[in-house]
């Protein structure tokens, strides 16, 4: 009688591990995926070599369809005066005032430390460099118009070159941070403001605020401010010389826009009646941008914090700040419903409520890094895309009918 083979061994192999930090997957274990540095790493002794990049944008399809790829001689181009000891104050003022549209009507920004800082890292960051060269392109394409336009189209003479500019920056960045350090984390934030200026200049508001919420992340999961973890303990900022971002972005939402500007002495009196679609938004605007401010101040105070008990009381100030802007959504909303917009709402007021959306966003993400926190803006991140998407669409519709007159 022959016997029978022994039962083969089931040999189980560990799954592939597609997350994580790269030592973690290097090493193929599991990684708790804690950030900045996995404990994994950290408890072993071990370097952790940072994450995959947040930054997965398919590039932008320009005309003619060319290819983009860094030459020496591109990257090498010089977006300041050389030879100089430092930044110039033309180039600066220059690129401030490209950040955003509101400038064509001669509204300061108060950006231009921002600008200053891009331009210094421009020196030695290919990749910052071409960003800025889309804008400045983009931006000059569109001041050559001369006609009110608010955002450029594939027609204005060098539009290919820009988006090209954009792609080039764009595909540089994801190469970069293939895998994070403290370098390419501040890179990606500083192109996060350019980035955030193209789109608003091609009138794409929803990509626009897909940079603005990627941005806040980095800026909250690598600690940019001391915060407060799950277990109510205080942890110093990890990365603090990581660029602003949502105190530029705050900037650029609460500069005044020429439908809120005040009249003039001379100008004729206004027949009294009730609040019209024209004198609504002035009147919220002046409310949300005091409570910009009060955002403005408290993250100055959040970012001095050294110690536990300082920033708990801080807390209470942060939850100040947003019942203020609860307040501020609820008196919008009646002032809407008492002029019949409710259904009809101005978009003027829907890019309020985008900037609402901002700084609740920014508020819910300081001070606190609990997983609560986390749950909370995702929940907020759905509803500022959302709100993006609606009022992106409305603002392609408006320049179709702009186009079609």
């Amino acid at each position: 009688m022959v016997d029978a083979p022994p039962p083969k061994r089931s040999i189980k192999s560990k799954a592939k591990v597609k997350t994580g930090c790269r030592t973690c997957r290097i090493r193929k274990v599991k990684c708790d995926e804690e950030k900045p540095f996995c404990k994994k790493c950290v408890s072993t002794g071990r370097t952790c070599d940072g994450y995959e990049s947040v930054f997965r944008f398919a590039a932008r399809q320009s005309p003619g369809n060319d290819s983009f790829h860094f030459t020496k001689s591109e990257a090498d181009l010089p977006l300041v005066h050389s030879g100089l000891p430092e930044i110039a104050p033309a180039d600066i003022e220059r690129l401030n005032r490209c950040f955003s549209i509101k400038t064509m009507l001669d509204v300061k920004l108060g950006c231009g430390e921002e600008a200053k800082q891009l331009l210094e890292a421009s020196l030695s960051d290919p990749v910052i460099r071409h960003a800025i060269s889309s804008l400045r392109t983009l931006r000059e394409d569109l001041d050559a118009t001369g006609n009110g336009k608010t955002a450029i189209t594939e027609h204005a003479p060098s539009y290919g070159y820009g988006l090209k500019k954009y792609n080039m920056a764009l595909g540089g960045l994801v190469a970069d941070m293939s895998f994070q350090n403290a370098n390419k984390l501040k890179s990606s934030l500083l192109c996060c403001q350019i980035f955030i200026s193209i789109e608003q200049l091609l009138g794409n508001y929803d990509a626009m605020v897909q940079h603005i919420t990627r941005g806040f992340m980095i800026m909250h999961e690598y600690r940019a401010r001391p915060t407060i973890d799950g277990n109510g303990d205080f942890l110093p900022a990890y990365h603090d010389q990581l660029p602003l971002l949502d105190v530029f972005i705050i900037k650029l939402f609460a500069a005044p826009c020429k439908f809120a500007d005040v009249p003039r002495a001379d100008s004729p009196p206004k027949p009294q009646g009730p609040p019209s679609r024209r004198t609504l938004a002035p009147d919220t605007r002046t409310q949300l941008t005091r409570l910009s401010q009060s955002v403005l101040d408290f993250l100055d105070e959040v970012g001095q914090v050294q110690s536990g008990a300082a920033a708990f009381q801080l807390r209470d100030r942060k939850a100040s700040v947003l019942q203020a802007l609860k307040l501020w959504l609820s008196n919008l909303e009646s002032a809407q419903a008492e002029t019949g917009l409710a259904d009809t709402e101005p978009l003027s007021a829907s890019f309020q409520r985008i900037f609402y959306h901002i700084l609740r966003f920014v508020l819910l993400s300081t001070l606190d890094a609990s997983p609560v926190a986390r749950i909370r803006l995702t929940t907020e991140n759905e509803r500022l895309q959302n709100l993006a998407n609606v009022v992106g669409q409305r603002v392609r519709d408006y320049h179709i009918s702009d186009v079609s007159r």
